[in-house]
């Protein structure tokens, strides 16, 4: 790290104490663009790095609600606005009881950059609540849905910010959130995405960010002239992401051998296909069920921890932040791993990355390979524009060739920088340069 991220970092540390996935964040993508301001008088007179890891707004609030016993809970709520250079602000909202200013703080700055390198008009933002939808009955999630956008209804719109689904929001809970929304404000506005197909919704949506991280990876892996084919795949989720991804895979050829959990995983050597993949698809999104229920259904051994040290040819994580740590890169990179395709946000830690890079291995960061989820929002957003729907043929051809579009500007911005297959650098400098470009054009607001 050079001195000058070095003094930067310790001003972003003292004015966000304790954000630490913040932290990380900011300091991935000032340490791929630092040189870049440096060498750009108009960036450094603009103070553009200081701007741009500043939110545009955050605004946090309570979410009282009343649960099947009639005792009333409390939760925050959140929502960043990071930037609107580009567009609105843009980008889910995560119900988990991990969710803090810190993490919506990470995910809006990720969102940001991401979703420049779609190129379609979108800002970035990103919100949510600590609270957690896993084991509450379908009237709790919908009563705690209307309390949250009671307050955020205030502060989103179709020409504002557009959230969409993440962790724990799915159709369900976005069918309640707009229901909510549209009441308020005594106006259908299409403008929330994952709205359900027949009131709204894309076909391909929930499939998105699956079927887009797999896209990325095959293009990754055609730099050295392979394919999936006859590929073996760790995949550590199993919800909507995870899920999609597993299918895609198998489409293409190759072998997903585990699917995991927050604290466990699955292996099945022999891959897992057929009516074994559907139920995987179905498990969270149909039946709400965990890994438990895969596990007795088929005679699967549950196995603790991550599954990273089962020997594979690709992984993709689709877990929580920093869940492949550098002892789980060693174990990947003894045990074969070539490609790394980042289905979460920020699943590596700075160890990580740089020991895939090391040793060679092709890395695609969360902002690049798995856009392809926002890319179909944006998409969704244009089909309610136009009040058409395209077909899922024509919505998986527009995703796949957005994802060839960011893997080959990402691939061609580390060449122009002077990291020929940097794929961090690639992304982190693309999309900087997009926003920041944006960000003088507008003047100092």
């Amino acid at each position: 790290m050079s001195p000058a991220v070095q003094m930067f970092m310790h001003d972003v540390a003292a004015r966000n104490p304790g954000e630490r996935e913040f932290h990380q964040a900011v300091g991935e993508v000032v340490e791929s663009v630092m040189p870049v301001v440096e060498k750009q008088p108009e960036f450094r007179k603009a103070r553009m790095l200081e701007r741009i890891v500043e939110p545009e707004r955050a605004v946090m609030f309570r979410v009282p609600w009343v649960d099947d016993r009639g005792e009333v809970r409390v939760n925050r709520g959140f929502r960043v606005q990071f930037n609107s250079a580009l567009g609105p602000f843009k980008g889910g909202l995560r119900f988990h009881s991990s969710v803090n200013l810190s993490i919506v703080k990470f995910l809006g700055f990720e969102q940001m950059f991401k979703n420049a390198l779609t190129t379609l008009p979108m800002g970035g933002g990103k919100g949510g609540s600590d609270f957690s939808p896993k084991g509450k009955s379908d009237g709790e999630v919908m009563r705690f849905c209307q309390a949250f956008m009671g307050e955020l209804f205030r502060h989103v719109g179709p020409d504002t910010d557009v959230p969409a689904g993440d962790v724990g929001v799915g159709g369900r809970e976005i069918g309640y959130l707009f229901g909510q929304y549209k009441k308020l404000v005594n106006r259908f506005e299409g403008w929330i995405t994952g709205k359900g197909l027949n009131w709204g919704g894309s076909l391909i949506r929930k499939e998105a960010a699956g079927f887009g991280t797999v896209y990325f990876a095959a293009e990754m892996l055609a730099t050295r002239g392979q394919t999936f084919d006859g590929k073996t795949v760790c995949i550590s989720g199993y919800g909507n992401l995870g899920s999609h991804a597993l299918e895609k895979v198998n489409e293409l050829g190759g072998k997903v051998v585990t699917i995991a959990d927050e604290h466990n995983y699955i292996y099945e050597p022999d891959g897992i296909k057929g009516d074994k993949a559907r139920y995987v698809i179905d498990l969270w999104q149909v039946h709400r069920q965990g890994l438990e229920a895969y596990a007795e259904k088929y005679g699967a051994k549950l196995l603790p921890g991550r599954p990273w040290k089962t020997p594979c040819d690709v992984a993709i994580p689709t877990g929580a932040e920093n869940e492949i740590t550098l002892d789980d890169a060693k174990a990947l990179v003894a045990n074969g791993c070539k490609c790394v395709a980042e289905g979460a946000n920020m699943p590596s830690t700075a160890e990580a990355i740089k020991h895939f890079q090391d040793n060679g291995v092709l890395f695609g960061p969360g902002k690049a390979a798995n856009a392809g989820g926002v890319a179909t929002s944006g998409l969704e957003m244009t089909q309610n524009s136009i009040r058409m729907a395209w077909s899922r043929e024509e919505v998986d051809a527009k995703l796949k060739e957005i994802m060839k579009r960011i893997h080959c500007v990402c691939l061609e911005t580390a060449e122009a920088y002077g990291t020929p297959g940097n794929y961090v650098n690639g992304a982190n400098i693309a999309g900087f340069v997009k926003v920041a470009n944006a960000m003088l054009d507008q003047g100092v607001v």
